[in-house]
């Protein structure tokens, strides 16, 4: 069965990257990567002509098999039959729909028929897996999800700034390649059926991005170059190929200019390229084996990471010869295939990681760079595992201060504070803190933080707190402030001020749940005197008035304060709209 596996994937390849890049165009909602297994099953248990779908197939394919080999139920849930339907449309369109096969009509209207049952399938495999797994999930290789109180104990990680990381991007010699692929492949380049290159083109793209030419073999040239097709693959992820109807590729117009001067921009591409990680795993003789092996590259950025960003070489690969076996049965066997054929498991990987500029290994050492700290910090984001990630101190603008400081405990953010400060003149330190706190008048928590720093440096902030007059979110604070501190000819603050600094308080502890929020309220005095106040604050164009307007209608015990609030709430509208 392996032999017809292996055999039925290499048919596939050209045609699921032709899919791929017609989907990028045609289908941009659906799910390319769940079309894989279902094309595969297709051509291996019910048709021997790929093209050639009848309306049993889909049936035999979806409710028979799927529910058998599918990996993440919740996600074919959700997205295999609309790819597939995606799918059938790109053969119908492209003339590879086969003779004999059922009409695009009828192939949609049966995926239509069968849909819930698949849904159903698919939901079935999820309770099975409550009600009969141990309460440890069956984790790959490449999950980071074992490693979560790991993880979350860690020191806090500093990351480069982004013009530092941007500076690295560029000089990523796997986007450069991608880059040189795409100018290579250049306008409106015809792919083919069996091969998306022929033999020549294959030669040429090689001797293009400066790859050895494979040594004569029993296999088919594109089946020997996985090297060239991953590069493909990162110039498609990386938007340096685009589709150009329905048998064609072109490299982006933007393509050539890589690399991108705007720090933005640059980055922007290396993010898009980031899951190409998986590619740096090892692809084997045996496709069984290079799946025991999936995940590999992912595996050891985890340990590297816990490891606070350098760990040996040694260490990395005894300790992954062990997860691979224990995470697959074949895993010892493909550990020993992938030795044979690499000298080292760990080659492929740390190859293309060097290559997109994530790690360096020095001393038989293996370290994450700058910008491979900043990938890893998004992939445990993208597992949904917390870090303590904030920017290094030298790079941390005051808004970063701001924001990551309302969101810590009190002494660790006076810590912050004061290493912040330290390379700063407090009077500049002042006037970024007020600037920073201006860009967004409804994060009141930021502003309130602003206030709270600005107000600690004392007279030193005086002309920032003056500068701060002009702008309306954060006058209050700056008149309250330069009052207490006597300044002359500083305008005193008004009720509306104090308004102000209410409706701040209020947004800030709405968001905390409605028994602070309601605690807050009590805060500010009685029932009349509450009344009163919500009898005049509907005046105040504070951004986050109406909404606040309605919590409090919902939220205080007391109906005649609820009254008031809607009374407000009436012509706070009937005003500011």
């Amino acid at each position: 069965m392996t032999d017809r596996i292996e055999a039925a994937a290499a048919e596939l390849r050209p045609l699921l990257q032709e899919f791929i890049l017609w989907a990028r165009e045609n289908a941009p909602g659906s799910d390319s990567n769940l079309v894989g297994s279902v094309v595969l099953w297709h051509r291996l248990i019910a048709s021997d002509n790929v093209g050639r779908w009848k309306r049993a197939d889909l049936r035999t394919v979806l409710l028979d098999r799927m529910p058998q080999v599918v990996e993440d139920p919740d996600a074919a849930a959700d997205g295999m039959v609309p790819a597939v339907r995606a799918y059938l449309t790109f053969l119908s369109e492209t003339d590879r729909l086969a003779k004999g096969s059922s009409s695009l009509k009828e192939l949609l209207a049966e995926l239509d028929d069968l849909e819930d049952d698949f849904v159903d399938a698919m939901e079935d495999i999820v309770v099975d897996q409550d009600e009969y797994e141990d309460d440890e999930e069956d984790e790959g290789l490449g999950d980071f999800e074992p490693f979560a109180d790991e993880l979350a104990e860690l020191p806090t990680i500093r990351l480069r700034p982004d013009a530092e990381l941007a500076a690295a991007t560029r000089a990523a010699t796997l986007i450069t390649k991608a880059r040189d692929l795409a100018v290579w492949v250049g306008s409106e380049r015809r792919v083919g059926e069996t091969s998306l290159l022929t033999d020549a083109e294959i030669t040429e793209a090689l001797a293009a991005l400066g790859l050895p030419a494979p040594t004569a073999g029993g296999k088919a040239l594109a089946d020997s170059v996985p090297a060239l097709w991953n590069i493909w693959n990162l110039a498609i992820d990386l938007d340096f190929l685009q589709p150009e109807g329905e048998d064609t590729v072109s490299a982006d117009a933007d393509t050539a200019d890589w690399p991108f001067e705007e720090d933005d921009d640059a980055l922007d591409v290396w993010m898009a390229g980031l899951h190409s990680i998986d590619y740096g795993d090892p692809e084997l003789e045996d496709e069984e084996a290079t799946i025991a092996l999936s995940g590999l590259t992912r595996a050891l950025l985890v340990r590297v990471l816990l490891a606070t960003g350098s760990k040996p070489l040694a260490e990395l690969r005894t300790e992954l010869a062990e997860a691979a076996a224990e995470y697959d049965e074949r895993g010892a066997e493909a550990w020993a295939a992938a030795t044979a054929q690499y000298g080292d498991p760990l080659n492929p990987v740390l190859d293309w990681l060097a290559g997109y500029g994530m790690v360096e290994v020095e001393h038989d050492q293996v370290r994450l760079t700058p910008l491979g700290m900043e990938g890893v910090v998004h992939l445990t984001d993208d597992a949904d595992i917390e870090l303590d990630a904030r920017p290094a101190i030298d790079a941390m603008t005051a808004l970063d201060l701001l924001s990551f400081s309302a969101e810590l405990p009190e002494e660790e953010a006076d810590a912050e504070f004061a290493a912040w400060m330290e390379l700063r003149e407090p009077d500049r330190a002042a006037k970024e803190l007020l600037e920073a706190a201006a860009e967004d008048d409804a994060d009141a928590l930021v502003r309130v933080q602003a206030a709270s720093m600005v107000g600690s440096l004392g007279e030193v902030a005086v002309p920032a707190w003056q500068d701060a007059l002009d702008e309306p979110s954060l006058r209050p604070y700056a008149a309250t402030h330069l009052a207490q501190l006597g300044v002359d000819d500083a305008p005193p603050p008004t009720q509306a001020d104090t308004h102000w600094l209410i409706l701040d308080m209020l947004t800030i502890s709405a968001g905390l749940g409605r028994p602070e929020f309601v605690s807050s309220l009590d805060d500010i005095g009685n029932v009349p005197n509450l009344v009163n106040l919500l009898d005049v604050i509907w005046k105040v164009p504070h951004p986050h008035l109406e909404e606040l307007l309605e919590a409090i209608g919902k939220a205080h015990p007391d109906k005649q304060v609820g009254k008031a609030a809607k009374r407000a709430l009436f012509k706070a509208r009937s005003t500011h709209n």
